[in-house]
């Protein structure tokens, strides 16, 4: 007796939806959301409701992954003992960072603000689960850090999906993973993604802070394209 085709039947009992039309109206209002998001260091204290922070996990969720592994782990990092551990992660690296600078460029470096971890009121880490056993390594026998870069992927939709609400979002990169894991108590083969300082913007810029600052200007997508 031949098995049920199982697939095919999840497939045909799968209701055929209509797809929404995206009008020029809000592809324009896209436009504004990608050229608004900002990469927030400079954050108001008030509380979010854990609601919004729920719903911004949930719709990080809806990201790509490579087989449909969803490798994605969230850590909210309540605990101040352990916040603080990370803060001093922060310190020792920024430090050797900053030793990486000479001359105007490390005056530069010492007076850019890096990090909201003393402001904001939500920290979340992002790990990707090396492990796991979801999409059974569907994608990524010739690629395997596309894992990686699905987990990336997350944290852009939770990024953008966070300006939508009001919310400011910093990436705090300048760490050591190994410490970070190790604080928050996750299993060795969780790499840490990103560090997410999440809280209410002081205020909202159109140009990032970096290149408010001088750091480094936008680079014109034409000189990081080709063609073949």
């Amino acid at each position: 007796m031949n098995k049920p085709d199982t697939l095919n039947k999840s497939a045909a009992d799968t209701p055929t939806l209509t797809p929404p039309v995206f009008d020029r109206d809000f592809q324009k209002q896209f436009i504004d959301l990608l050229l608004w998001r900002r990469d927030v260091r400079r954050f108001r204290t008030d509380p979010i409701p854990q609601d919004d922070i729920n719903d911004l996990i949930k719709e990080a969720c809806l990201a790509p992954s490579v087989g449909n592994c969803q490798p994605w782990r969230f850590v909210k990092v309540n605990d101040p003992q352990r916040r603080k551990a990370i803060r001093d992660s922060f310190e020792r690296a920024n430090t050797e960072a900053l030793n990486d600078y000479h001359g105007e460029r490390a005056k530069m470096y010492a007076s850019l603000k890096l990090q909201g971890m003393d402001q904001a009121p939500v920290q979340l880490a992002v790990f990707a689960d090396e492990e796991t056993e979801a999409g059974m390594g569907l994608g990524r026998k010739t690629m395997p850090e596309m894992l990686d870069y699905s987990a990336v992927a997350a944290v852009q939709l939770l990024w953008l999906a966070a300006r939508v609400k009001g919310i400011g979002v910093g990436w705090v990169s300048i760490l050591e993973p190994e410490v970070v894991g190790k604080t928050l108590e996750v299993p060795e083969h969780w790499r840490l993604i990103a560090y997410l300082c999440i809280g209410y913007p002081e205020e909202d810029h159109i140009v990032p802070e970096l290149v408010r600052e001088g750091w480094q200007d936008r680079i014109d997508p034409d000189a990081l394209t080709l063609e073949r």
